[in-house]
């Protein structure tokens, strides 16, 4: 892989982990909302990443493709099928007639722990950028 494929790799690796952060701070914001517009507590969204492959070989020597080489991205978010905890409380405005309330199945330990992993992951790749970028202006260095 040449230095730019390398760009373009860790490039789409910061887009897909900056967007998991993001739906991580939206399932920790909405920890406790048992009310959504669509009706019911809000559910846990989960990250589905894919890798985008990289084109075939002769298509690389031929130049015919100018299309990212090849990296991660997101595939799509999807609600997570885990049951919903429900609470007696028959004060709540959301109960139901046998007085409980059910909660969003967001648990604030795992969102935590899916979060530092995005963040280290995004550390990780900008590194990889920096490093690419400093190769990059040594061999501009060197060549003039």
């Amino acid at each position: 892989m040449n230095l730019f494929g390398m760009l373009e790799v860790s490039g789409s690796a910061l887009a897909a982990e900056r967007w998991r952060a993001e739906v991580v701070s939206a399932n920790m914001a909405n920890a406790e909302t048992t009310r959504t517009p669509q009706g019911g507590a809000y559910r846990r969204q989960l990250v589905v990443f894919r890798a985008q492959p990289a084109p075939r070989f002769p298509l690389l020597l031929a130049s015919l493709h100018h299309g990212p080489q090849e990296g991660v991205r997101v595939d799509r978010v999807v609600a997570d099928a885990s049951p919903m905890p429900r609470r007696y409380e028959p004060g709540h405005p959301d109960a139901d007639a046998a007085g409980y309330v059910t909660y969003p199945n967001v648990n604030p330990v795992m969102e935590m722990t899916d979060l530092l992993s995005a963040v280290r992951a995004y550390q990780l790749n900008a590194s990889a950028v920096q490093a690419a970028k400093n190769m990059l202006q040594q061999s501009l260095q060197i060549l003039s």
